[in-house]
Order: C-alpha cells, then sequence, then structure tokens
C-alpha cells in the first residue's frame, strides 16, 4: 500500500469514527416502501430536494400501487403528479418506460446489477448504487453525488473530480460493509455541518477531528 492510500485510510478511518457518533443510526431520507418506489424516488431526486420529493411521493405511491399502474399512466397525467420536481417531464416519461421496461424484461422486478440498471432510463451509476445499497444491500459500489464529490475532496480522501474516478478511490479505502452507512452519513453531514455555502468550516466538527489526528 503506497503513502497516499494510507493517509486516506487513515483520514477515512477518523471520518467514519466521527460521522457514527454524529449518526448513529441512519437511514435513507427519500420515503418508499418497495424497491420500485425507491427507484421512482431516486429519478426524482436528481436537481430536487428529497424534501420536495416526498411531498410529492406521498401522493403519488398512493394513486400508483403497482408497477403495472405507472406502465399503463397516461404521460400527460403522470407529468402534472409529479410536477415540482425539476424536469418533470423527462423524468415522467422515464418512469413510465421504466416500469413497461421491468414488465416486458425483467418479470415486474427491479434489476439487482448494475450492468441491468443503468439500461433503465434516468438511471446512471450514482442511481443505480443507491438501489443497489439501500434496495438490495449490495454494496459493490458507492453511490456519488454532489455531496460526496465535494466533501471527500474536501477531507482529502480524493483529489478526483470525475464521479466514477472518485469512487473507484473510496472503493479502495472504504470496506464493503462501511460503504452504505458511510455514504448516507456523510450526505447528511454535508447538509447539517458543512453545506457548499459559506460557513465556518473551521470548526466543522470532521474538521476538529481531523486536525487532531
Amino acid at each position: 500500500m503506497d503513502n497516499i492510500l494510507k493517509e486516506r485510510l487513515k483520514k477515512f478511518k477518523i471520518i467514519n469514527k466521527e460521522l457514527q457518533r454524529l449518526y448513529p443510526s441512519i437511514k435513507i431520507v427519500l420515503n418508499y416502501s418497495n424497491i420500485w418506489e425507491l427507484l421512482v424516488a431516486t429519478i426524482l431526486s436528481a436537481q430536487t430536494t428529497d424534501k420536495k420529493v416526498n411531498e410529492i411521493t406521498f401522493k403519488l405511491f398512493q394513486k400508483y400501487r403497482k408497477i403495472d399502474d405507472y406502465a399503463k399512466a397516461k404521460l400527460s397525467e403522470f407529468e402534472k403528479d409529479i410536477y415540482g420536481v425539476n424536469y418533470h417531464k423527462t423524468k415522467a416519461k422515464a418512469i413510465i418506460e421504466n416500469a413497461n421496461i421491468l414488465k416486458n424484461r425483467f418479470n415486474n422486478k427491479v434489476p439487482k446489477t448494475m450492468v441491468e440498471l443503468i439500461t433503465l432510463k434516468n438511471i446512471a451509476r450514482k442511481s443505480a448504487n443507491i438501489v443497489l445499497s439501500i434496495g438490495y444491500n449490495i454494496n459493490e459500489g458507492f453511490a456519488v453525488d454532489t455531496h460526496v464529490m465535494r466533501l471527500t475532496n474536501l477531507y482529502g480522501l480524493t483529489k478526483e473530480k470525475d464521479p466514477k474516478k472518485i469512487e473507484m478511490d473510496l472503493l479502495k479505502i472504504i470496506p464493503e460493509n462501511e460503504r452504505k452507512e458511510f455514504q448516507l452519513r456523510i450526505v447528511q453531514y454535508g447538509r447539517d455541518y458543512c453545506p457548499a455555502k459559506k460557513h465556518d468550516h473551521k470548526n466543522c466538527p470532521l474538521i476538529l477531528k481531523l486536525n487532531k489526528k
């Protein structure tokens, strides 16, 4: 193991321990009751707050109960059902198409592999990793969103800017059984303590811990 990797691993352990202290139990903010709903909520959450998504899915998941309901939905009506999320027309089309793909190709089940998930509409690696991790507890990858990109660079776990390269760096230092909770915790930490907007960064809990190492 080279020195850079050793230093990143040391930082990860300090950060992970502090995040565990701050968030002893953690779960995804998005509301869902099955893996299909998780997929839908994940698509809706792109460039939209989780709070807004939960407001919309509260009614949506009552109106559409089964994948078949989504597959049969009228696009113009569904666009209105999810109005309020960014790019609602594109997302409405993608969700209805995905429902039909699942019906025709996957026996009404959300796929369990990265290769299959990224064949769905509006699903790239980040979204696929969320579905695999949260839905199936499969943590071969790591979901890299804007919080993860910013904070892992800020705290010295990577120097990469490309999400795929960041993911590869993180997979080298984060054990598979720690990935789901670490991803959820660092995202929540970004919201609660270390947002992108200007703040008293020198007193962020992770900075204080890392400076004591």
